[in-house]
């Protein structure tokens, strides 16, 4: 029998679903090696037991808890996908608003327990086996880590930084354009898409294994930096552990 696969969504743009569902051939192909059992963007209905359960969004409220916990009950395996559902992603500013702020900006009036409804990646309520980051994932990224399970092999992600893909790639610093980049700190394995465009690396794929080894530091420290003063920006995407 195939592998039971299936896909979940939870507070998020659902682009990461997206993604996958823009593979177009590749992603028809996908279909001769695993059965896709659910997947709302697609299809209705719902299997009993999974192989593999992709999940995306943050989880804010005790509701999608719940429902994560039965995700997590029926599945075999269960995968972060995306920056919402491995760090929070953009939806963690919340954390940084004033209860009542928050409300009247999102509802129009005081909203009362809406501290407990704010986003929390997966892994603050459920065992995560493995994860695709990134906003949105990679499509590639994501057939990589979907053969490496078919095989019955652990995932790895990349353990070195964003800065550099973008020396490979010969891109200009934007620190020397004085414009702070997180890429000494964040992540590799997106090819620095965001560099190769002319942006700065904004975090999305979350913290390198060792954001203050070298030489990343000292990129930081060239340019009047410390490491202190670019996990700050981290907030972007990026949940701090004391607010988990």
């Amino acid at each position: 029998m195939k592998p039971r696969v299936g896909f979940f969504d939870f507070t998020c743009c659902e682009g990461c679903q997206l993604t996958i569902l823009n593979l177009e051939d590749e992603f028809l192909e996908l279909l001769e090696l695993v059965e896709i059992v659910e997947f709302r963007e697609i299809m209705t209905g719902q299997a009993a037991a999974l192989d593999i359960a992709f999940v995306e969004g943050s989880i804010a409220s005790p509701e999608e808890a719940a429902r994560l916990q039965r995700i997590r009950e029926r599945s075999r395996t269960l995968v972060a996908l995306g920056a919402c559902a491995d760090n929070a992603g953009v939806n963690a500013l919340s954390h940084f608003c004033p209860p009542d702020e928050l409300g009247r900006s999102a509802y129009g009036r005081v909203v009362e327990g809406i501290e407990q409804r704010l986003p929390r990646p997966l892994e603050c309520f459920v065992q995560v086996d493995a994860r695709v980051p990134g906003c949105p994932i990679d499509g590639q990224e994501f057939l990589g880590l979907l053969q490496a399970l078919l095989v019955g092999r652990t995932p790895e992600l990349p353990a070195y930084a964003v800065c550099v893909e973008c020396k490979l790639g010969e891109y200009p610093c934007t620190f020397e354009h004085g414009t702070v980049c997180l890429g000494p700190v964040t992540r590799a394995g997106c090819n620095a898409l965001c560099l190769a465009a002319g942006d700065r690396c904004r975090g999305c794929r979350g913290l390198v294994d060792n954001p203050r080894s070298q030489p990343y530091r000292q990129i930081l420290e060239q340019h009047g930096l410390t490491v202190e003063d670019i996990l700050a920006e981290f907030r972007i995407f990026n949940l701090p552990p004391e607010k988990s």
